[in-house]
């Protein structure tokens, strides 16, 4: 777990920046800068560029993860990464072509109850390329094992560019059009950015040699396509399709709710830019043991870090409410419904980066149709009846159904699991902690209250969670910072 450790604390804190700079953009800076109706599209643009995303890349960002380590000569390595820069383009160009010819039609459609999303199909559009090719770069990047600084450009780049815009927006600099074209500005530059990283890593030379494997390649990508935007489609279709059926200003509160509850998984975002090529090589070496050792030990120590999170979350929740306007504090059952979801992501460890590079891919590829078409008929039936909370339920039960059936598959297939006696030990401590400590608050300002607690919470979950040893890396950790402070 060397490299794997050193680079995910590297990564958990440009990921922890970034969601600093978030946390200021979503709770504070969109909620007084921006209008409601405004802030609401901004968050159906970006979830709908997020869920085109993966189409637009043709599955690249994973097919180069998972090949990569398979080619031995200069001459079919070069031709590998020749594909790959190239393929994204057999979907971006007839996508584009089609959303110029059908503008009205996808425009009308899409804007039947708020008509301000018709304005902005274009602008979402550019933003889905953006995102599609910064993933493709920032893949190039992890097959060299390099992730620290373009995690840095995923999760701080676009947010701190964000946040620049709206203090110009805010002191009169730019009007909020200006904004908006600023804001898909941001995450050009940073493909533009990521590029130029990933190129000096590794220039390309163009060679159009024909590869052996070149259907096995095409097939993957093809299939890897559906089977890769699941998680994405699962966190950013509500949104979309809040934007069909209510009130765009109902968005911005989701958006609030949502960014609090996906905090919990910053550990599992910055250690998975390393899991992915490192599951990869263990499965083309057939290295079954060192594959299992990674599963059991990514997820025991994702589940004992973002559980402390989610208790922190959620023992804090009512109190950050406070902080915010109290029209967002209807999306307090959100934050709960998603944190769960979030803490049972966390709990899988490694297990996307194990079926995303075996040769079970297509297992995924046929649960995540079934889960996304779940999804969008939950949604349908819950949204009406429930509002945004509908929409959470929706997403809550899709994710867990997805990722109790990836869990079953992997096992079924390598015989795995990453659970231990430790998981269950961390389970109870994180449940017991919830049920003591959800109702109790400082009787101080809320900013007061949730900085007390949080340091009463975190003290006493390391404490346990060091004196049980329930985790290996974690204690060696806790260790080292107490030798340091000594």
């Amino acid at each position: 777990m060397g490299i794997v450790a050193s680079q995910s604390f590297k990564n958990m804190i440009s990921t922890y920046l970034g969601f600093l700079i978030g946390a200021i953009n979503t709770l504070f800076l969109y909620t007084e800068f921006l209008s409601d109706a405004y802030y609401g599209m901004v968050g159906f643009m970006l979830s709908a560029a997020y869920v085109m995303m993966p189409l637009m890349a043709f599955g690249v960002n994973n097919t180069l993860v998972k090949f990569y380590s398979s080619f031995k000569t200069r001459v079919s390595l070069n031709s590998f990464l020749t594909l790959m820069v190239l393929l994204p383009l057999a979907i971006v160009i007839p996508l584009s072509f089609i959303g110029y010819i059908c503008y009205e039609s996808i425009g009308g459609f899409l804007s039947t109850e708020n008509a301000i999303i018709k304005d902005y199909i274009w602008h979402t559009i550019v933003t889905a390329i953006a995102l599609a090719y910064f993933e493709v770069f920032f893949a190039w990047a992890k097959v060299h094992l390099k992730t620290v600084f373009g995690n840095f450009m995923k999760e701080v780049f676009h947010r701190a560019g964000t946040m620049v815009l709206l203090f110009l927006l805010h002191f009169s600099v730019i009007d909020v059009e200006q904004f908006m074209i600023g804001l898909v500005g941001v995450y050009l530059v940073r493909t533009f950015i990521i590029k130029i990283f990933a190129f000096s890593i590794k220039l390309p030379v163009i060679t159009f040699k024909r590869l052996s494997n070149f259907k096995r390649i095409l097939k993957y990508s093809a299939l890897i396509v559906i089977a890769g935007s699941v998680a994405t489609i699962l966190l950013d279709v509500d949104k979309v399709m809040l934007g069909k059926y209510i009130p765009i200003e109902q968005i911005a509160y989701y958006n609030v709710a949502i960014f609090i509850a996906t905090v919990i998984i910053v550990p599992q975002r910055s250690m998975h830019q390393i899991l992915l090529p490192l599951s990869a090589k263990f499965l083309n070496e057939k290295d079954f043991d060192a594959l299992e050792d990674l599963y059991k030990k990514s997820s025991l120590n994702l589940f004992v870090v973002s559980g402390l999170i989610f208790l922190l979350i959620i023992l804090n929740i009512n109190q950050l409410y406070l902080l915010i306007a109290d029209e967002f504090s209807v999306g307090l059952y959100v934050v709960l419904l998603i944190s769960v979801a979030k803490l049972y992501d966390s709990l899988l460890g490694s297990n996307n980066a194990i079926l995303f590079n075996s040769d079970y891919y297509r297992v995924v590829l046929i649960l995540g149709i079934i889960l996304v078409v779940l999804m969008i008929v939950l949604n349908m039936i819950f949204i009406p009846l429930f509002g945004i909370n509908g929409a959470a339920l929706a997403t809550f039960l899709a994710i867990f159904f997805y990722n109790t059936g990836k869990l079953y598959f992997v096992y079924k297939y390598f015989k795995i699991l990453p659970f231990t006696v430790n998981t269950l030990k961390t389970g109870g401590l994180i449940l017991i902690g919830a049920l003591l400590f959800y109702f109790w608050d400082f009787s101080f300002h809320p900013v007061m209250s949730i900085a007390l607690k949080s340091v009463l919470i975190s003290v006493l979950y390391l404490f346990i969670v060091f004196r049980f040893n329930l985790s290996n890396d974690i204690t060696e950790a806790i260790q080292k910072v107490v030798k340091r402070i000594r």
